[in-house]
């Protein structure tokens, strides 16, 4: 193992041990919400790709999950690469703020931090409720870990939340100057009722009760943005069937529970603890 490339992440990190769960795909789509409640965000991303174009989105998604993919799991080079081309196209983009008029680069800090926490928040609110184990300071080292990710799509790490206290605090803040534009309620309006290429019709079938969980994961503040109710019961209603959900995957045998590369993630962690195990032994 000493001298092989992991990427940002590798063995012993919290993300390698919450990204690779199934249940994490609620997470996944929990962030467009959440992340779609920055207006000038939302803007940016509206007008700039095919996200509000039925026939073009599943493209788009995609291209993003593949992002996410080598982010976590990729080599240095790997994420050096897809690293420059986001923020190269980026960097070419801006958006038009239709509150004032103003043009707005896409690429602004404000707009690049808030994506980011979206994501941040979405993974480890939903891994943590599921019941994925993880120890309060674990999960203070996940959001940590996920600086090194901020950094890659331009970000200085020096600026993002380090711990949940930091990450909560980002977000009371960040109440006061959010709400659900027109495009982020269209979006979550096609969450129920997607169009989908004819391969994933049953998805379409199933969006409703998919639809109904992910909402239900958002903060009640959050909800209440997008004009749902914010009730403590749909919160438990959201956890309770999180925990089924992971009990549920847990089930299934891990070579077909987890994708190739988490697969692999999880042989290096156990590989990685043996050699520590060993060492301790031996010293």
């Amino acid at each position: 193992m000493e001298g092989e490339d992991y990427g940002l992440f590798g063995p012993g990190s919290v993300t390698w041990k919450v990204m690779g769960e199934p249940v994490l795909v609620v997470g996944g789509v929990r962030a467009l919400l959440l992340q779609g409640l920055h207006p000038r965000s939302m803007w940016g991303t509206a007008q700039n790709s095919e996200l509000m174009d039925p026939n073009a989105a599943w493209a788009r998604l995609g291209r993003t999950v593949e992002f996410v993919r080598v982010r976590t799991y990729g080599t240095r080079e790997e994420v050096d690469r897809v690293g420059r081309r986001v923020r190269k196209l980026h960097s070419k983009l801006t958006g038009l703020d239709l509150r004032t008029g103003e043009t707005f680069p896409v690429d602004d800090p404000e707009n690049l931090l808030w994506v980011h926490m979206g994501e941040v928040d979405s993974y480890l609110d939903v891994a943590r409720r599921a019941g994925v184990p993880l120890t309060a300071a674990e999960a203070d080292a996940f959001v940590d870990e996920q600086r090194r990710a901020a950094e890659v799509v331009g970000l200085d790490p020096v600026n993002v939340p380090a711990s949940v206290q930091d990450m909560r605090d980002y977000y009371a803040d960040m109440r006061r100057q959010i709400w659900a534009c027109r495009e982020a309620r269209e979006g979550m309006r096609r969450l129920f009722n997607p169009s989908v290429p004819r391969q994933f019709l049953p998805l379409k079938l199933a969006a409703p009760a998919i639809g109904a969980l992910v909402v239900s994961t958002l903060p009640r503040w959050a909800r209440r943005m997008y004009g749902l109710p914010g009730l403590p019961t749909s919160d438990l209603a959201a956890t309770l069937a999180l925990k089924g959900l992971y009990r549920t995957t847990r089930v299934i045998p891990e070579r077909y529970r987890y994708s190739p590369d988490a697969q692999r993630a999880r042989r290096l962690t156990r590989e990685h603890e043996d050699d520590l195990l060993t060492w301790s032994i031996a010293s």
